[in-house]
């Protein structure tokens, strides 16, 4: 499975921004699919998961009502829609694949990973 993320950028608070994770190869749809960010010298922590049979998304309690992960699977890709963004949501965001049969917040548990997209939001 390979990963490309993107659609980070510079946002004023308040703003949006709508990241992109475009999968490809073989068994993808098999997978859950993760959002995660790390700020630096911080730990990387989930965002949102979601797979593409359609079970319901998981979300980090404190993001759920700004953030929105959905799927395209003719498209392959999944989205992390951002809204009301905050200074403190500056950060690298990645996009993960988990070979599990259930959604998971641990990263341990995510076994391919995308290459990252910065996403800095000014004050």
């Amino acid at each position: 499975v390979q990963l490309q993320a993107s659609g980070g950028g510079l946002v004023q608070a308040g703003g949006s921004l709508r990241l992109s994770c475009a999968a490809s190869g073989r068994t993808f749809r098999h997978h859950r699919m993760g959002w995660f960010r790390q700020a630096p010298g911080k730990e990387r922590e989930f965002v949102a998961g979601i797979n593409w049979g359609g079970e319901s998304p998981l979300y980090v309690d404190s993001m759920k009502d700004r953030f929105t992960i959905s799927g395209d699977s003719a498209k392959s890709t999944v989205y992390l829609q951002m809204d009301s963004l905050k200074p403190e949501d500056s950060a690298v965001y990645y996009c993960a694949a988990s070979t599990l049969t259930i959604l998971t917040r641990l990263p341990e548990r995510y076994r391919f990973w995308g290459q990252g997209t910065q996403v800095t939001v000014s004050s």
